[in-house]
């Protein structure tokens, strides 16, 4: 199998791609100082959730269909980018009071846990990231490719875990102290809208 210096490399490389801005942890951020710690610890598990999604996909060879099928890559993308922009509506329509009955009740995990899976898994750019990425740290003398690939995606998982907790944990902590105001609710609920917006627009302009 896969040495443990490799891994080592892997997961520290692993490490510093999931600390660097991108709109999975944006995602985390916003969810978090809007919803609370636990939302955040909520969404980041649906995120990695999403990305077992993308390692089954790489180990199977799936992804390759992104990277070479226009249609399939453009209509995940839009698919991903419209539901941004349901988020993002929501967002912008959310009153103070609105926001303060879901932390209070808890905005249903279920659904928080839902949106980091579809937050993740419409974004094709992961499954053609991972296709380019996970496959230099496999060896085939060192046994079967897809038990490697599988491996690398549960460490890359631990990573994100690590690092997109952390951010949920302080995103979280200082929006409760910012949610104090009804003010600052709604200005933050804007600020997300803003936000899924952005990331929508992105998304939808991905190109392979």
């Amino acid at each position: 199998m896969i040495p443990i210096e490799t891994l080592a490399t892997f997961f520290a490389a692993s490490l510093l791609l999931a600390l660097a801005p991108g709109p999975d942890n944006i995602f985390v951020l916003t969810q978090s100082a809007v919803h609370g710690r636990k939302a955040g610890l909520i969404v980041t598990l649906g995120l990695c959730t999403g990305l077992i999604v993308h390692t089954a996909a790489v180990a199977l060879g799936v992804a390759i269909i992104f990277q070479t099928s226009a249609i399939a890559f453009t209509g995940l993308k839009l698919f991903g980018a419209v539901y941004l922009i349901y988020l993002a509506w929501h967002a912008f329509r959310a009153s103070a009071t609105t926001i303060e009955v879901e932390r209070n009740n808890g905005l249903n995990g279920g659904k928080l846990y839902r949106r980091g899976i579809i937050m993740n898994v419409t974004n094709p750019k992961v499954s053609i990231f991972f296709l380019a990425f996970l496959p230099q740290f496999a060896d085939p003398a060192r046994g079967p490719l897809t038990l490697q690939i599988v491996l690398l995606g549960m460490v890359f998982i631990l990573s994100t875990v690590l690092i997109f907790g952390g951010v949920a944990v302080l995103a979280g902590t200082l929006g409760q102290w910012l949610n104090r105001s009804p003010k600052i609710q709604q200005l933050m609920n804007r600020t997300a809208g803003l936000v899924f917006v952005t990331l929508a627009l992105k998304l939808a302009t991905t190109e392979r």
